[in-house]
C-alpha cells in the first residue's frame, strides 16, 4: 500500500491533538502513514504514534536548534526516499511554516486549510473555505505528490492502533532560518483553534470586567477556550490570542458560542466552519442568527449566567 508522510508535532513527547486529526485525515484516504517527528522529545513521541495509527514514524534528531528549512530538507528527502504520494501536516502556526517549504521543494501546489479529503487511489480531492468562508470549493490535485495543511478540529483521531516501526534518522543542522528560543505560555490555557468548544465575547459585553461571564461559562463545561471578536481585542479588553476571525483565528470547534457579537463578516469567516453554533444577542436582526444552529434573543447578562448553571448542573448528572 502506498503511504503519506504526515509531519507531527508533540509537546514534551505528546504528539499534539491537532496532529493526530492529521493522521486521522490522512488514514481514511487508505494510505499508510509515515509520521516523522523533530525536536527534543521526538523518539519519545514517535515511540507513541502507533496508537495514532502510523505504521512507521521517523524522529529526527540531533539539530540544537529548530528550522524550519532545514525540517522542510529533511521530510521532502523522506517523501522522495519512501516514494510516498502525499505530504500532510496541521494547520497549525508551526505546520503553516513547514508545509510551503516542502511543498516548493516537492515542487507541488499546497492546499492549506482542507476541510475534508478523499482519494481514488493516487488522485485526490480536496474541500476547503474560500473567499472567508462564503465559498466552498472542491479542488483535485494533479501534482505527482500531494501537499495539505488540515484546518483543527475538523477531522477525527484515528482510534486503531497499529504496529508502528519506530526509525531515528539525524535532522540536518544547515538550516537559514534558527529558531533562537521559544516563549512559553504564562498558564496552560486551551488556545481556541484547539479547544473543542469556544465560548466568545463581543462588545455587547460593555466592558472588560464583564467577560468574566464568559469566563465561567467556559469554566462550565471544562474543556472550553475563550475567544473574542476583533473590537474586544482593537478595544484592549482581551489578547490577540483569543481573536476569531479574518484578521484572528480560524475555529472549527463542536460547540461555538457567540456572546454579544453582531456577526460581522471578518468574524464569520473565522467560525462559520464550527460544527455547532449557538448566538445570544439582544439585537433579533444580527447577523450572527444567519448563520447560527441555535440562537436566543435576549440580554447576556441574564442569558449567560442561567446557561452556566445549566451546564453546571447537567455536568453533575
Amino acid at each position: 500500500m502506498s503511504n503519506i508522510i504526515v509531519f507531527v508535532e508533540h509537546h514534551n513527547g505528546t504528539a499534539r491533538a491537532a496532529s493526530a486529526q492529521c493522521i486521522g485525515a490522512a488514514l481514511a484516504t487508505s494510505h499508510d502513514v509515515i509520521a516523522v517527528v523533530s525536536g527534543k522529545g521526538a523518539e519519545e513521541a514517535a515511540a507513541t504514534l502507533g496508537k495514532h495509527g502510523a505504521t512507521k514514524a521517523v524522529a529526527l534528531t540531533g539539530a540544537a536548534q529548530h528550522s524550519p528549512d532545514a525540517l522542510a530538507r529533511d521530510i521532502a528527502k523522506l517523501v522522495k526516499d519512501n516514494g510516498a504520494k502525499g505530504f500532510m501536516a496541521a494547520a497549525t502556526a508551526t505546520g503553516k511554516d513547514i508545509a510551503p517549504r516542502v511543498a516548493a521543494l516537492l515542487d507541488s501546489t499546497l492546499f492549506s486549510d482542507v476541510t475534508g479529503i478523499t482519494a481514488q487511489g493516487d488522485a485526490f480531492t480536496v474541500v476547503r473555505p474560500w473567499l472567508a468562508g462564503k465559498a466552498i470549493a472542491t479542488l483535485t490535485s494533479q501534482a505527482p505528490v500531494f501537499c495539505a495543511t488540515t484546518r483543527l478540529n475538523v477531522f477525527a483521531a484515528s482510534g486503531a492502533e497499529k504496529k508502528c516501526e519506530v526509525i531515528k534518522a539525524a535532522a540536518s543542522t544547515d538550516g537559514k532560518a534558527i529558531v533562537t528560543s521559544v516563549a512559553e505560555k504564562a498558564e496552560e490555557k486551551l488556545d481556541v483553534k484547539e479547544a473543542p468548544v469556544v465560548v466568545s465575547g463581543g462588545r455587547g459585553l460593555k466592558g472588560p470586567e464583564n467577560f468574566k461571564l464568559i469566563e465561567d461559562l467556559a469554566a462550565a463545561f471544562g474543556a472550553a477556550a475563550t475567544g473574542a471578536s476583533r473590537a474586544v481585542v482593537d478595544a484592549g479588553w482581551r489578547p490577540h490570542a483569543e481573536q476569531v476571525g479574518q484578521t484572528g483565528k480560524t475555529v472549527s470547534p463542536q460547540l461555538y458560542i457567540a456572546v454579544g457579537i453582531s456577526g460581522a463578516i471578518q468574524h464569520l469567516a473565522g467560525m462559520r466552519t464550527s460544527k455547532v453554533i449557538v448566538a445570544i444577542n439582544k439585537d433579533a436582526e444580527a447577523p450572527i442568527f444567519k448563520v447560527a444552529d441555535y440562537g436566543i434573543v435576549g440580554d447576556a447578562f441574564e442569558v449567560v449566567p442561567a446557561l452556566t448553571a445549566a451546564v453546571k448542573a447537567a455536568k453533575k448528572h
